[in-house]
């Protein structure tokens, strides 16, 4: 549908916020924007004529249970995400593929470019890296790969794509959805209209329900990804290879290879763990999706590099390793980047914004390898009490607020580590508390470790 002359409420003055405005500024639309603290040019929404708007563009500062939301769907407006906004007004003709998760997002929303971009396609990687999701929308590409979290989920209703994945759905985002059951409802709105392909982890029953209930149009297909032998629809592994059994002529009787485990070797340091194949596994099936070619998959792989804040080595010093991985902003995610620790080997850096998450599975599955837990964070007592449930005996030490936070949070888990430990920065928790990003979190952790002498 066209938005020319709609007059359009943007909830947010960030990325998407701005790059909406631009839009209905092109599109003949006119825009007026509220900040996060619900205020548009000096009025509070509550003071705004909402009658005199058509629809609302909600930014993921805005929760379902904010005041701003609340007083536009008491006024009976429609409410578009950012990804329905983009989708509304894209560039007809472009394929697109979604990428949701509680973890492992980014990672393979980019290895789908980088696999793209291998096959010859023209590829806009967006979501929340690179362009706004509007912006790439609206240019001409030959794809648009997206990574979705589940705040921009919550109000996209049209949005079809050619492909989508949800790689897990674990705990998170609970504070903003209102419930674990209300988060996962969001994350499984991705296979929502799915044209080609829903693919998920054939090991997860709760995703494949998702596919199962989903509404796709007719003709999709469901494709399974596995770290074993594929079956009929799926993409798996076969003696270190990676292949193909969804996307080729005859399923029952062929296969494709597309690559290696191997080709992922250089991404980290030892053997290349489990959900790093998923992802290689799902954005492959995602790029299959919209027609590219198997020989693309292992050298996007092999040209692929991780994002600068996912178990990143930042250095060595007395035989003490320093790892950045301030991007675990959940559970979850921390739990992926413990793997392959040995035990007893971790000063672990956590803490920040707990988003309502229960922390105690978290600890029992890392606290063999711990050796000790410098905790951050304007609220600490979620993991304080986690740590102290369940790894009595592990030194905490806690970090008082303040400029100087994470030089402090390093200099204490230098004087707790030895030779042949870790320090890992894997918060499990968001950043805004005490920094304006998991990236700002990141450089302030890798500058404090290169400080050291």
């Amino acid at each position: 549908m066209s938005i020319a002359g709609l007059r359009v409420l943007i909830l947010g003055v960030g990325v998407a916020g701005t790059s909406a405005r631009l839009a209905c500024e092109q599109e003949g639309a006119q825009a007026v924007t509220v900040d996060a603290n619900g205020r548009a040019d000096h009025l509070d929404v509550s003071e705004l004529d909402l009658t005199t708007f058509d629809v609302v563009m909600a930014s993921a500062a805005f929760a379902p249970h904010s005041d701003a939301i609340r007083a536009c769907a008491a006024a009976g407006l429609p409410i578009w995400s950012e990804m329905e906004f983009a989708w509304r007004v894209r560039r007809h003709g472009v394929p697109w593929v979604l990428v949701t998760g509680t973890n492992g997002k980014t990672t393979t929303t980019q290895m789908v470019g980088a696999i793209a971009e291998a096959g010859g396609l023209d590829v806009a990687v967006c979501g929340n890296m690179g362009i706004p999701v509007i912006t790439a929308g609206r240019e001409q590409h030959d794809l648009v790969a997206v990574e979705i979290a589940s705040l921009q989920l919550h109000f996209t209703e049209t949005l079809s794509p050619h492909a989508a994945v949800c790689l897990n759905a674990d705990d998170d985002h609970t504070d903003w959805h209102g419930s674990l059951e209300a988060y996962r409802a969001a994350k499984a709105r991705v296979y929502r209209h799915v044209q080609v392909a829903c693919v998920y982890p054939a090991a997860d029953k709760l995703v494949e329900s998702m596919v199962e209930e989903a509404d796709v149009v007719e003709g999709c297909r469901a494709i399974g990804v596995t770290l074993g032998a594929p079956g009929l629809s799926q993409l798996g592994v076969v003696e270190g290879i990676l292949v193909d059994r969804a996307f080729v002529d005859d399923r029952r009787r062929e296969a494709v290879e597309l690559g290696h485990v191997s080709d992922l070797a250089h991404l980290v340091a030892g053997t290349v763990p489990p959900y790093l194949v998923t992802n290689a596994l799902a954005a492959a099936a995602l790029a299959r999706a919209v027609g590219v070619d198997a020989a693309a998959v292992a050298a996007g792989l092999r040209g692929f590099s991780l994002d600068k804040h996912r178990t990143a080595f930042v250095r060595e010093l007395d035989g003490v390793s320093y790892v950045d991985d301030s991007k675990a902003t959940n559970a979850h995610a921390a739990i992926a980047a413990f793997g392959g620790m040995p035990a007893s080997s971790v000063v672990w850096i956590a803490g920040g914004l707990p988003k309502g998450q229960e922390f105690s599975p978290l600890v029992e599955a890392v606290r063999d390898r711990l050796k000790a837990v410098v905790l951050i964070g304007d609220d600490p007592a979620p993991l304080a009490s986690a740590l102290e449930g369940h790894a009595p005996d592990i030194p905490v030490v806690r970090i008082e607020p303040g400029d100087t936070v994470m030089a402090r949070a390093v200099d204490s888990a230098r004087s707790l580590a030895s030779h042949g430990d870790t320090v890992l920065l894997s918060p499990a928790c968001a950043s805004f508390d005490q920094f304006t990003s998991y990236a700002d979190r990141g450089e302030a952790f890798a500058q404090a470790a290169q400080a050291l002498e």
